[in-house]
């Protein structure tokens, strides 16, 4: 009778660890990843093309250490924004000073990613009609399930010359 009640014990403890073990969430893969990233980066630009301020805000990260440059080797211009409140200034005073929407570039499907847990390398090129040919670097973010930019490097070329 001891043993019975011995191996009965042993039986619910082993039982009931395997109940309350939480089974991990599996990680995304590269290919969500990428996916997610993509969704981000073309909400972003269509929220900015079509100056939309507050749905582009949402694709930022607000804290001081991010930062946005422009090099414009087409018209020899440079800008550089650092920390959400000067990166939000900035394109808030830029919407109101251009309120007109743009034309939409093709929305970007190929990008190279670095993962680094939570935050992502990104480098992507893209043409748009004002602009034309430009290279794209963007430091992303995972905050609370969604990718969002902490650092945005822009080179613009223009266009090509026939």
């Amino acid at each position: 009778m001891r043993n019975d009640i011995s191996t009965i014990f042993i039986f619910v403890i082993i039982l009931s660890t395997i109940s309350c073990t939480e089974k991990p969430t599996p990680s995304p893969t590269l290919a969500e990843e990428k996916k997610a990233i993509l969704q981000t980066l073309n909400d972003e630009t269509k929220a900015a093309f079509q100056r939309d301020y507050e749905a582009w805000t949402k694709k930022w990260v607000h804290d001081p250490t991010i930062t946005k440059t422009y090099l414009n080797f087409a018209d020899t211009s440079f800008s550089e924004s650092m920390g959400w409140k000067e990166i939000s200034n900035f394109v808030k005073t830029y919407i109101e000073e251009h309120p007109e929407p743009e034309p939409l570039p093709k929305p970007i499907d190929q990008i190279e990613v670095r993962l680094y847990g939570t935050g992502a390398w990104v480098t992507y090129e893209q043409v748009d009609a004002q602009r034309g040919r430009k290279r794209e670097n963007r430091l992303m973010e995972k905050v609370n399930g969604s990718w969002k930019i902490a650092g945005m490097q822009t080179t613009i070329y223009g266009f090509e010359k026939e």
